[in-house]
């Protein structure tokens, strides 16, 4: 829901973060790997209790993810970066809820896997519609610039970050915020089939 808008305010800073990397030889897989190892290390400190400390490897892996795809651009962007970039995301993704279960499987476990059932769900029904749509011929207008159909939702990448933020701001409310998105999601995965199901008709 607020990607479109996170992507334009944040468009100007990428882009010339991308420029300076470009200048000095670094590749948009690059980047993606150095933002994936941060993820990886951010999941690592919320398993091990430092979930304050996670807020800043998990902001430059975000920031990193933005600025891969604008290094792309500037060079020759290719369907494996866009493979590797979208992969790799989606581990990321799992290991933050899968971290703070590890961290205190009494108070978590179960909400972490109510959560990562909820982004298998969505994660499907979005991969799902960009198989079809590429399939098609279809292009997102709202995402021009994204390497396969971008079909948005109430729960999407930025939406995704702020919630894991306030899982780390505020770990001992992982469970409450873990139900609240996984419902979140689960609504996003409804809105996604029900535009399958008409696009695909």
């Amino acid at each position: 829901m607020l990607d479109r808008l996170a992507l334009k305010l944040a468009k100007p800073a990428v882009d010339r973060a991308a420029a300076a990397l470009a200048r000095l030889g670094v590749t948009a897989d690059q980047a993606t790997l150095a933002g994936f190892a941060l993820g990886l290390a951010a999941a690592l400190l919320v398993a091990f209790g430092h979930s304050l400390i996670a807020v800043l490897p998990l902001l430059v892996n975000r920031a990193l993810d933005g600025i891969d795809g604008a290094l792309a651009r500037l060079s020759s962007s290719s369907e494996r970066g866009a493979f590797l970039d979208i992969s790799l995301d989606f581990v990321f993704y799992a290991a933050i809820p899968l971290a703070f279960g590890v961290a205190d499987p009494a108070a978590n476990a179960l909400a972490a896997a109510v959560l990562l059932a909820a982004f298998v769900v969505t994660g499907t029904s979005f991969l799902a519609f960009a198989v079809l749509a590429e399939k098609r011929g279809l292009k997102s207008a709202a995402y021009p610039s994204k390497a396969f159909y971008y079909l948005g939702g109430l729960t999407e990448g930025t939406e995704t970050i702020l919630c894991f933020l306030a899982m780390c701001l505020f770990p001992s409310h992982f469970a409450a915020l873990a139900y609240v998105y996984a419902s979140l999601c689960a609504l996003t995965a409804a809105m996604r089939l029900h535009a399958g199901w008409k696009a695909f008709g």
